[in-house]
């Protein structure tokens, strides 16, 4: 099709949605290492996992050889209420910049949440409520998560106890107010209501807290109490395949068009939204189908894959979790207290760190004055607030655009619009007001986190 017949917006249609999600690891030659047990240190069983996680989740977790995973009707019928999402060419930015670049974003801000966080959320809900339990307990950074899972207790009747970061809790009051809304209970992170966050607050008076920190009270307040699982936004295995929805539609609607992007970028903090995007068109590489090149936008106050180690770590702070392997700054790592909430995670999803190692991918750290720089500029030409999260992946998005300008190469960028940042307004505040500052920390404040890690590899 003729480039002058693409739509400013692509839609889907409800037959189009996929009805499965993808699962990258069944691609991959070298898979993911295993979680591993804590104590033994050897690969966590699914009867292990089952204490914590919900029993499909924890098959969903476990299972790297299954491509596909039919994506249950009732969820199906719920992504009906925000999904497809669109696809959007970028011709006010390309525009702008004067760049021969043809620019497309994957929008997934079109929900209460106000990001892609929900389509995990009620993969997750529905599980636990397939199983019969109670509730669910879970931690949020910037809030997305929170937000999404609550939504979706909400939606299916299950209680929801939300640990969110202490620094974006100050930060977001309307954030937590809409998972209360929904009918969650939001706690500040850490707290003195787990024994966990009583040992934090101990170790670390006047923290800003840390995903890592919200982790451990989440699940030590899932294990305490009879019906109760926890789940989790970002990082694991499940929730990259319940994410591969937004790359799938992504790439169903490119291929409506003939298009075929060149470079794929995404924002990295765990890895959700990231993975999901890429997921498809990865797989294409690692078929030997076709080439992309991929790109993770990562904060420089939480450099994990650009300045970690790829070593067995723990995923949360206070060292309840099983270890994984991933990029990771230690799990005693505590971010400075920037405003992408959602990108404040000291480690990497275990396959996204697979990838990153076997070279299939490349990794930025960014400065959050320069993002929020990117991000106004956004806003102003293609109107949309951005989340400060999904920024980092403009930022980057920009960036190569304007390298193609000064090379004159006419190359096609899609990159992920995780969300809105109409909750975020105080980070805007902050940025106008010149109170924004850039924390990144000294080779020897990294070399001493990781100096802790566990003696695994």
């Amino acid at each position: 099709m003729s480039e002058n017949k693409i739509p400013y917006k692509i839609y889907l249609s409800e037959d189009e949605m996929p009805k499965t999600w993808y699962n990258l690891r069944a691609d991959m030659k070298n898979k993911p290492a295993p979680l591993l047990n804590p104590g033994t240190l050897q690969p966590m069983t699914a009867a292990e996992l089952e204490g914590v996680f919900c029993r499909e989740l924890v098959q969903q977790e476990l299972d790297g050889d299954t491509p596909f995973f039919e994506i249950p009707q009732e969820i199906r019928d719920f992504y009906k209420m925000y999904r497809p999402s669109p696809l959007v060419r970028a011709y006010c930015l390309e525009e702008k910049l004067q760049t021969p670049a043809h620019i497309y974003y994957k929008f997934e801000g079109n929900n209460t949440s106000g990001s892609h966080k929900l389509n995990s959320a009620i993969a997750q809900a529905y599980y636990a409520k397939k199983q019969g339990l109670k509730g669910v307990t879970t931690e949020t950074g910037a809030g997305q998560w929170g937000t999404a899972l609550s939504m979706a207790c909400g939606y299916l009747g299950l209680d929801c106890k939300v640990y969110m970061v202490k620094c974006s809790y100050e930060q977001k009051p309307f954030r937590r107010e809409v998972m209360k809304v929904y009918g969650a209970s939001v706690t500040a992170s850490p707290s003195e209501t787990t024994e966990v966050g009583k040992k934090i607050l101990a170790e670390f008076p006047g923290t800003t807290g840390s995903l890592g920190c919200a982790i451990s009270e989440a699940v030590e307040a899932a294990v305490s109490r009879e019906g109760y699982r926890y789940v989790l936004g970002s990082v694991l295995n499940q929730v990259l395949l319940h994410q591969s929805i937004i790359g799938l539609e992504a790439k169903t609607a490119l291929d409506k068009y003939g298009v075929k992007p060149d470079i794929v970028i995404g924002c990295a903090g765990g890895g959700s939204n990231l993975g999901g995007l890429i997921a498809p068109f990865m797989g294409e590489k690692l078929r030997g189908e076709r080439d992309y090149r991929f790109i993770a936008v990562e904060p420089a106050s939480c450099p994990s894959l650009t300045r970690g180690e790829y070593r067995y770590d723990f995923c949360d702070t206070g060292m309840v979790c099983p270890l994984a392997k991933m990029y990771t700054l230690g799990s005693g790592f505590i971010p400075s207290a920037d405003h992408a909430g959602g990108l404040r995670f000291h480690g990497m999803s275990s396959i996204l760190s697979q990838l990153y190692a076997d070279g299939l991918m490349e990794a930025v750290s960014v400065r959050q004055t320069d993002v929020f720089e990117a991000a106004e500029y956004f806003a102003r030409v293609e109107g949309i607030l951005p989340a400060p999260e999904s920024s980092h992946a403009i930022l980057a998005a920009i960036n190569e655009a304007k390298r193609c300008k000064e090379t004159g190469e006419e190359k096609t960028i899609l990159f992920g619009l995780t969300g809105t940042g109409y909750f975020d307004l105080v980070a805007y505040e902050k940025f106008h007001s010149g109170e924004m500052k850039n924390v990144v920390p000294t080779d020897e404040d990294i070399a001493r986190s990781l100096a802790q890690l566990p003696k695994v590899d």
